[in-house]
């Protein structure tokens, strides 16, 4: 993926004494003293853009190119330390914690400083993971489908987790037990269909799901579709039907005597 900035359409301003003018962009205007201490940072980076619409397809690259960083593939760690080490080092990379089998939870700092110990247990099972937060994407996903013996895993409020990421999960079924999906804004109920492979799941969590549109009768379904599995975060009401005692009356119609 090319960096965003390679095709980014810059203008050179040019000096003339005390006036400032932008090239290829009208005349020059000689910017007052008061607007020049008040100017914005738009205003400042609308002086080296055409438009504020090449300032924002420009931050969506960016963006896009950063995310698209934090979920290359550690295939090239995984051949050095194998999956374990480099499952748990793109974690911790991305902000997240991981647990090796009978270890302590690691986490990085406020610095995003974490310890290197973590490279003694390349032989030792991830048992779970907590990428709460995380930019983890669908290609980012390659690197933790290779934890065989993963149980838990949390992708809460993980703004770029959807349906195509949960589908991906099926090479987890084996081992995950527990999955939060809490607070991810792209998770609909065709992903949540697609859990219907990890069958050995003991808890979901599918609280704050906003792109769900009835939250009670999905979790009704998914309670169908995983029956060993207890489904929490929803109110099994909520988004149902109200009952006829409850439905508005129609004031057009005749009251009743």
């Amino acid at each position: 993926m090319a960096a965003p900035w390679a095709s980014l359409r810059l203008v050179a301003p040019m000096w003339n004494g005390r006036i400032r003018g932008i090239h290829r962009l009208g005349g020059a205007v000689a910017p007052e003293g008061n607007q020049k201490k008040k100017r914005t940072i738009l205003q400042f980076l609308t002086n080296y853009f055409y438009d504020v619409e090449a300032l924002r397809d420009y931050l969506l690259q960016r963006e896009m190119y950063k995310v698209h960083e934090k979920n290359r593939s550690y295939t090239w760690l995984e051949k050095q330390h194998g999956p374990y080490g480099a499952g748990a080092f793109f974690i911790l990379k991305q902000g997240g914690a991981v647990k090796f089998r009978d270890k302590e939870w690691i986490r990085p700092d406020k610095y995003g400083h974490f310890s290197q110990e973590f490279w003694n247990f390349c032989e030792v099972p991830v048992e779970a993971v907590d990428a709460s937060d995380c930019d983890i994407n669908y290609e980012g996903l390659d690197n933790l489908l290779r934890l065989k013996e993963l149980q838990s895993l949390s992708l809460q409020r993980c703004s770029h987790v959807d349906d195509w990421c949960l589908s991906r999960l099926y090479p987890l079924a084996d081992s995950l037990q527990e999955l939060s999906l809490a607070g991810c804004p792209r998770v609909s109920e065709r992903g949540l269909a697609c859990l219907h492979h990890l069958q050995n799941l003991r808890r979901l969590d599918i609280s704050d799901l906003p792109a769900v549109s009835n939250p009670g009768l999905t979790q009704i379904l998914v309670e169908e579709m995983l029956p060993n599995c207890e489904v929490v975060g929803v109110d099994w009401a909520e988004g149902l039907k109200s009952g006829p005692e409850e439905q508005p009356q129609d004031t057009a119609s005749p009251v009743p005597a």
